[in-house]
């Protein structure tokens, strides 16, 4: 896992344990912190796909070399 993707998973999973620890103590404002574990679920995937694209293309990149 790439170092960038590290750390907004790290905010998603605080931001869902807040999310919990609000909500157990009847505030509403747990929703935002919901909100916020979504977002940054979607940048950790967004960081993990991107790595593994750059891979991919690294590798064809070095094969075709090879084959010329």
């Amino acid at each position: 896992m790439p170092r960038l993707a590290l750390y907004p998973l790290i905010a998603c999973v605080l931001a869902v344990v807040a999310a919990v620890i609000s909500f157990v103590q009847g505030n509403w404002m747990g929703i935002v912190w919901v909100l916020l574990a979504g977002l940054a679920s979607n940048v950790t995937w967004y960081y993990i796909k991107r790595d593994r694209a750059g891979k991919t293309a690294a590798a064809a990149g070095s094969g075709a070399g090879r084959a010329a």
